[in-house]
C-alpha cells in the first residue's frame, strides 16, 4: 500500500486472465506501501480536521454511501504480464472492496474502465514523480467523492517494489486531479504476487483515501492512527505473527488489521473506530454522508 503525494493544508502524503502463470511479476518480498506522512504534518492535518470537521446529522441512522470507482488499467502490452488484467478480475476486486467494507457504511460500484497501453507509466510510475502527475491528469475522471483506480506494474523508478499508495481525502482540494489510488496489477485476486494475491492492497490504499493512516503510525508514542481502538504497535508487521506484541500499552498487535502490512489471507477487519474515522473524513473531505 505503497510513498507520499500532497496536501493543501500542510498534508504530505502523498489496498488475470487465465491462465495465471503468465503473469511473470514477482511479488515484493515484503508490503511496501508508499503512503506517508510524517508525525509534523499528521498533527497539522489532524488539528485541521478537528476545526473543521463534519459531524453526522442527528437524524441519519445506520446510513449508507455508494462510491463510484474508475478503473484505469495502465498496461506495456495487451498480454496478461504486460499489465492486461481481464473485467473479471476487476469485478472481483470489487467484491472484495465490498466484503472488507461491509462494515463501514461504505460500498463501491464499477463506474467505468479505461485501457491504456503506456509501457513507461506501466514499468515508471511512483509517488511525487512528474509521470505520475500527468498519467492522473490525463485519466482520471468524476469528482471529489469518486474513487480513481490505476493499476501498474511498479518496475523501476520511485514506485519500484511498491504494492501501491494514496492520497488522503484532505488532498483533494490542493490538488484535485492527483486524488485516488495506485496498485500493483498483480495484487488483484486471482494475481501472481502471492501472499500478495487476495485483493487487499486494494483494501488496504482504499483505507488512506477515506482517511485512515497505518495501524504503526507513530510508533508506541503519541496518538497513533487517531484511532482508539487499534492498539499501538512499534512497527509493520509482516506475515502473520499471531500474538505479536510490541508495545506496553493494552492490547496485542492489529495485525488482521486491513492497515497493517501482514499478508492479505492475514488481513481481516476494520474496527469500530476506523469506521467513525473514515466516516467523519469522507464527510468533511469527500461530501460523502454516512
Amino acid at each position: 500500500m505503497f510513498k507520499p503525494a500532497a496536501f493543501a493544508l500542510l498534508l504530505a502524503t502523498v489496498a488475470f486472465a487465465s491462465p495465471a502463470a503468465l503473469n511473470s511479476t514477482a511479488a515484493p518480498l515484503r508490503r511496501v506501501c508508499g503512503t506517508s506522512i510524517s508525525d509534523e504534518k499528521l498533527a497539522a492535518a489532524e488539528a485541521h480536521f478537528t476545526a473543521n470537521k463534519v459531524e453526522a446529522p442527528s437524524s441519519l441512522v445506520a446510513a449508507t454511501a455508494t462510491i463510484k470507482l474508475y478503473w484505469h488499467v495502465i498496461q506495456a502490452s495487451s498480454s496478461l504480464s504486460g499489465g492486461n488484467i481481464p473485467d473479471s478480475q476487476i469485478a472481483d476486486q470489487i467484491d472484495v472492496l465490498n466484503a472488507d467494507y461491509s462494515n463501514t457504511g461504505l460500498s463501491f460500484v464499477l463506474a467505468n474502465t479505461t485501457r491504456t497501453t503506456n509501457s513507461n507509466w506501466f514499468n515508471n510510475v511512483g509517488p511525487d514523480t512528474s509521470l505520475q502527475t500527468t498519467m492522473k491528469n490525463t485519466l482520471r475522471q468524476g469528482g471529489v467523492a469518486d474513487l480513481n483506480v490505476y493499476s501498474v506494474g511498479f518496475k523501476s523508478g520511485a514506485g519500484a517494489g511498491l504494492l501501491g499508495y494514496s492520497t488522503f481525502p484532505s488532498d483533494y482540494s490542493g490538488a484535485p486531479k492527483d486524488d485516488g489510488v495506485v496498485i500493483l496489477y498483480s495484487s488483484v485476486p486471482g494475481g501472481t504476487a502471492a501472499p500478495y494475491d487476495l485483493g487487499r492492497t486494494l483494501t488496504h490504499e482504499a483505507g488512506h483515501w477515506v482517511g485512515l493512516y497505518h495501524t504503526f503510525q507513530g510508533g508506541c508514542s503519541g496518538s497513533g492512527d487517531s484511532v482508539s481502538d487499534t492498539p499501538a504497535e512499534a512497527s509493520a508487521a509482516f506475515g502473520c505473527p499471531t500474538g505479536r506484541d510490541t508495545c506496553s500499552s493494552a492490547g496485542v498487535d492489529p495485525i488482521h488489521n486491513f492497515m497493517d502490512y501482514t499478508d492479505d489471507d492475514c488481513m481481516t477487519e476494520f474496527t469500530a473506530g476506523q469506521a467513525t474515522r473514515l466516516a467523519g473524513q469522507v464527510r468533511t473531505y469527500r461530501s460523502i454522508s454516512i
